[in-house]
């Protein structure tokens, strides 16, 4: 794809500058998103590293230890690596899959007046009449609490693509709620 002029123009000289690059609004906008994806990256990463650990060094060590001890049978610490080592492997094959799907992620393809990942959320609770603030994160950074909720979830799920005004119903745990979304800042809005 060619390059507009202004990337490589100088304007002292008034001639073409060669590979200089002048980094534009739009590369400046994407630094925040990026920025992100790479810190979940980061995290994902972390807790890959420490589990392929545990899987490869300490956990081979506490069953060679519980065998030691003899009959398998009755041999709680022996059952308890065991279902550990299945855990880990399991935990692991999931993180990969995550990392997999993280990288195929294009943040750039978000719509601009809907609701998406790094959306914000007011919603009216219709039946309580009260008003309550989220944001739509990935599942590494949902909090509850702190109003972050993952797009996985019931009430993540739900929003998904609504604009103002438009109502959701929802069922969670708690039985069935309907929201109207009263406020909506998408993550270009808030840059």
């Amino acid at each position: 794809m060619p390059r507009p002029a202004e990337f490589f123009y100088n304007q002292k000289v008034g001639k073409p500058a060669g590979k200089r690059r002048v980094r534009t609004a739009a590369a400046s906008r994407n630094q925040p998103m990026t920025d992100l994806a790479e810190k979940i990256k980061k995290k994902l990463q972390d807790e890959i590293a420490a589990l392929e650990h545990e899987l490869h060094d300490e956990l081979p060590k506490e069953i060679k230890v519980a065998r030691a001890h003899g009959d398998l049978s009755e041999n709680a610490e022996y059952k308890y690596a065991k279902e550990r080592q299945g855990y880990v492997a399991a935990r692991l094959g999931q993180l990969h899959k995550r990392m997999a799907d993280l990288s195929m992620l294009n943040l750039n393809n978000l719509p601009r007046d809907r609701a998406a990942y790094g959306s914000s959320l007011v919603v009216l609770d219709i039946a309580k009449d009260t008003k309550i603030e989220y944001k739509l994160v990935t599942v590494e950074e949902a909090d509850a609490a702190k109003g972050l909720i993952s797009t996985t979830s019931p009430i993540g799920r739900a929003l998904l693509g609504k604009k103002v005004g438009d109502e959701v119903t929802v069922t969670t745990p708690a039985g069935v709620k309907e929201y109207e979304v009263v406020r909506l800042t998408t993550i270009y809005d808030q840059e």
